[in-house]
């Protein structure tokens, strides 16, 4: 619970290789996550070869931390060893449709996890790119996916050079059901926001975009319609292309 609790998104690393010990015991702490049958229909993708993190870098909006940390660990989505196993014994695999891609995201994501959660235990740093599924088609060509590989995500991996603040998040209240899903008035929307739209933090991205709320910056900024749009349109075509969409 202390390394949960102390969770925070690494973004500048030190010039320092992790121990090939400590890297072990992220992988292995990655492949003992819970996943779908215990087939786990996912790979791992460990680059720390320079060449090509310098051409994964703008597949990541070129975000410095990407080239600066010894390691970028890319979880995929993996139908394609678990098919082959099946042909080689006489099984007939029918893994190549969208059920096999959310099993294989979701295991994918699990083993991610775990590997956060052992590497901070480690005293590494570590960071989510969500521009993984933006650009999957080019993460593609560079590490060589075969159809049956897709990638879901990408973890930062190493030692820390900056302490930023514990980011917020909303109230226990805001995520957690009991035994139903409970609808949210427009009175339970402002309680459960009301602190983190009064927070400092906040206040100093309205200054910066010029936008009178929050809100505004996630749908103006961040998140926009027309990207959501053409990122969903991107991946699904590299579903298609990786054989998890006919």
């Amino acid at each position: 619970m202390e390394v949960i609790n102390l969770h925070r998104s690494i973004r500048k690393y030190k010039n320092k290789s992790i121990p090939q010990d400590i890297l072990h015991s992220i992988l292995l702490a990655a492949t003992r996550a819970s996943n779908t049958g215990n087939m786990q229909v996912y790979s791992i993708i460990v680059t720390t070869d320079q060449e090509i993190k310098d051409k994964l870098s703008p597949c990541h909006f070129g975000q410095p931390m990407v080239t600066q940390a010894p390691v970028v660990l890319t979880f995929c989505a993996d139908i394609n060893r678990f098919s082959k196993w099946c042909e080689l014994r006489g099984a007939q695999p029918e893994y190549d449709n969208l059920l096999w891609f959310l099993n294989g995201a979701t295991d994918a994501v699990l083993a991610a996890q775990n590997a956060a959660l052992e590497a901070e235990s480690q005293g590494l740093g570590i960071c989510y790119l969500g521009t993984t599924i933006y650009t999957a088609d080019k993460i593609c060509e560079i590490l060589e996916l075969p159809k049956g590989v897709i990638p879901v995500t990408t973890l930062i991996v190493g030692y820390p050079d900056e302490q930023p603040e514990l980011t917020d998040r909303l109230p226990l209240e805001a995520v957690v059901h009991q035994d139903k899903y409970r609808a949210y008035t427009d009175q339970d929307i402002e309680n459960l926001w009301k602190e983190k739209e009064a927070s400092e933090e906040t206040r100093r991205l309205l200054e910066i975009n010029h936008l009178p709320n929050l809100a505004r910056i996630f749908t103006e900024k961040r998140y926009t319609g027309k990207d959501n749009i053409s990122f969903s349109e991107a991946y699904c075509q590299v579903m298609k292309k990786q054989g998890f969409l006919k």
